[in-house]
């Protein structure tokens, strides 16, 4: 089991102990529960959908990074494939609070960098931020998604963001979590190559700016993030921290970066080389290179 997950799983139950104990148990476990894992934890547990994600949400918050707050918030993000994908908020030493990943922003990466095609409901340990509400109006689940809080009646975005402002009010069709392609040409490495596929999928419809990163781990794996953008432009998810994101819910630790590549154009009337470059290297990470779309 890894270390974070040590104080959080004495919080549950003995039955859900016992059922996730042979999941747990990889040191990597990567914060997520397929459709059939969350299955028998309903069996092993007698609890329904909504009280199961609650009594997980210790094991979420575990996941988070608060370096700087102290504050772990834990989010899960259940997707209409039945997996469940936990995410936690991060901070980044060195960095600067812009680069800052809230909880809701974390789950909502994961399951879409994992390919799922749309969310039905977040659990949240604490109430969304107006940050966090903006950026779920991006979904393609949109006002409709379902949020649930602890000792709340379960309510939809649409009940937390009313008269909301949201990418159909700039007339965008594809909204975040939609199948996208770019139609770059792959190239290089395996690393290069997928930098270039993270930003092939990427969300930019306000700026038209694609980008993508990924990190090379000194074991070899290789974790990738693609931009997300918003609406209302803040909320946007830089794909540093999509990747940053991946690695630490695996069980990695910024030491284990070898490598990293960002891929995005040249002429963009974003750039993201010198915020990627800045939080790497405040990570430690010295090896940082760009591959440039065209």
């Amino acid at each position: 089991m890894h270390p974070r997950f040590q104080s959080a799983f004495p919080q549950l139950s003995a039955e859900l102990q016992s059922a996730l104990a042979p999941v747990l148990a990889d040191v990597h476990f990567p914060a997520m529960l397929s459709a059939g894992q969350v299955s028998t934890l309903k069996s092993a547990t007698g609890l329904d959908e909504d009280a199961l994600a609650f009594a997980l949400l210790p094991l979420a918050a575990a996941c988070a990074r608060a370096d700087l707050s102290h504050f772990n918030v834990g989010a899960i993000a259940r997707g209409v494939s039945g997996t469940w994908y936990f995410g936690g908020n991060m901070e980044f030493i060195g960095a600067t609070m812009q680069q800052t990943v809230h909880a809701e922003q974390s789950a909502i990466s994961h399951a879409w960098l994992r390919g799922e095609k749309a969310l039905k409901a977040i659990t949240v340990n604490y109430t969304p931020c107006g940050h966090c509400r903006q950026f779920m109006n991006e979904l393609n689940s949109g006002l409709d998604l379902q949020i649930n809080l602890p000792g709340r009646e379960p309510h939809t975005l649409k009940d937390y963001l009313p008269d909301a402002f949201g990418p159909k009010d700039l007339d965008i069709k594809t909204l975040l979590m939609d199948a996208q392609d770019h139609g770059y040409a792959l190239e290089g490495d395996a690393l290069t190559q997928a930098a270039i596929k993270a930003a092939n999928r990427c969300h930019a419809p306000y700026s038209q700016s694609p980008s993508g990163v990924a990190l090379e781990l000194r074991d070899g794996t290789i974790f990738a993030g693609s931009y997300a953008e918003n609406a209302a432009f803040n909320p946007s998810l830089p794909p540093l921290q999509g990747a940053l994101n991946l690695l630490s819910l695996n069980g990695y630790d910024y030491p284990d970066i070898q490598r990293a590549m960002l891929a995005e154009r040249a002429d963009a009337p974003l750039i993201q080389w010198d915020a990627t470059a800045a939080t790497l290297k405040a990570l430690g990470c010295q090896n940082i290179d760009r591959t440039l779309l065209a």
